[in-house]
């Protein structure tokens, strides 16, 4: 591993995170300070027995504050994921989360520590206008935000994404108190992510990232934000694919990470709300399938972004303006080994209804450039298949 330098700090924007090598050992500390004395770690099937969620386990317990593992998450979480998981928090009488993961352990592992003492269901605080203000305040647990993977962004974030097993519409849960109290960004932890995951979460990042940037909203903090996430993107995506123990650029990615879901505050667009449902019907991985369908989106928007994208192609060193940025992020997926088409993650076209349907209601919709109806939704996922 290489020396991760300068690249340590502590942030308080959006929220207090610990950022750099080898923070992890201060998971303890972490929680002790949001005042967690008997918290639950929540993450993925994929990490129950991985060696970083059993040396975060030995951390906890070394502090005193137990040993506790729910690890039933799916890659796409549902509402009986949380009902499962508020019933091992109370089960286990505790008082906070660690939430620990990607994208599914960290959205599941807020969710938890917000719904445990909640009366209301679940889907009573989807973000639409103020539904948050329903949720009783003060029942609200604490969370700690560990992410190992560098895509989503979940560690910054007052939201989680959650899937309805009936409907298959993911759904966007929102409260200010589900930000975690203390972040842990400590770039050794992705080290052991697989190729795939590695890509995968990472041009999650760039999409975030591009799509905010994108967005016709205003919001001039966010979009310096989302221009700086990309460059990081670029630059470092490609190295830790190349060396997955370069930790100064997996410590960059996580910051892209964090950024991107910053500067999505924004607003997102079609690469997210087609991503959303193609993933809650087909279970796709989310990165990668925003990734699929980058290009096509570029193309779809072209006459009302050329202009943003020619001085970010710019600031990106990439010569030819909305052109060349396009060719770019062609080529880019090329190299990181990304599917070409929605068809090679088994999407057909059977159900362009449902996805063309759900994609005009996913509230990253109201972000896109160019407004979206079930129509040119139908010839944006043909283009895509």
């Amino acid at each position: 591993m290489s020396s991760t330098g300068p690249l340590t700090g502590n942030w308080s924007y959006p929220a207090n995170i610990r950022f750099g090598a080898g923070r992890i050992q201060e998971l303890a500390d972490a929680c002790q300070a949001a005042g967690i004395k008997k918290p639950l770690l929540i993450t993925d099937g994929g990490l129950k027995d991985n060696p970083i969620t059993q040396r975060a386990l030995d951390l906890l317990e070394a502090g005193g504050l137990g040993r506790a593992l729910f690890a039933d998450v799916r890659p796409n979480p549902n509402e009986l994921d949380l009902k499962a998981g508020i019933e091992a928090f109370k089960a286990g009488g505790h008082d906070g989360v660690v939430a620990f993961g990607g994208g599914s352990g960290l959205d599941l592992g807020k969710l938890v520590a917000f719904m445990a003492d909640q009366t209301l269901p679940v889907w009573d605080f989807e973000d639409i206008g103020d539904w948050w203000k329903r949720a009783d305040w003060d029942a609200i647990h604490p969370n700690i935000a560990v992410p190992t993977t560098a895509g989503t962004g979940s560690e910054v974030g007052r939201a989680g994404v959650l899937t309805n097993s009936e409907t298959h519409v993911k759904k966007i849960i929102f409260h200010p108190k589900v930000l975690p109290s203390v972040v842990i960004c400590d770039p050794e932890l992705t080290c052991g992510m697989p190729p795939k995951i590695t890509v995968g979460t990472g041009m999650d990042a760039f999409a975030h990232c591009l799509e905010a940037y994108c967005s016709p909203h205003y919001h001039p903090m966010s979009q310096g934000i989302a221009l700086e996430g990309m460059r990081l993107v670029k630059d470092n995506l490609p190295k830790v694919v190349a060396n997955p123990n370069d930790v100064d650029a997996r410590a960059h990615m996580m910051s892209a990470a964090a950024m991107g879901a910053v500067a999505f505050q924004k607003g997102l667009g079609a690469i997210h709300s087609i991503s959303h449902p193609v993933g809650a019907i087909y279970d796709t991985h989310h990165g990668t399938t925003n990734a699929v369908v980058m290009p096509m989106v570029l193309q779809f928007n072209k006459a009302e972004i050329a202009d943003k994208l020619a001085l970010a192609a710019k600031y990106l060193e990439i010569d030819g303006g909305f052109d060349g940025f396009y060719d770019f992020v062609v080529a880019f997926r090329r190299e990181l080994g990304v599917p070409d088409k929605l068809g090679e993650l088994g999407v057909g076209r059977d159900r362009f209804d449902e996805i063309a349907a759900m994609a005009v209601e996913d509230p990253s919709a109201g972000g896109n450039p160019v407004k979206l109806t079930v129509e040119n939704v139908k010839q944006l996922l043909d283009a895509c298949v």
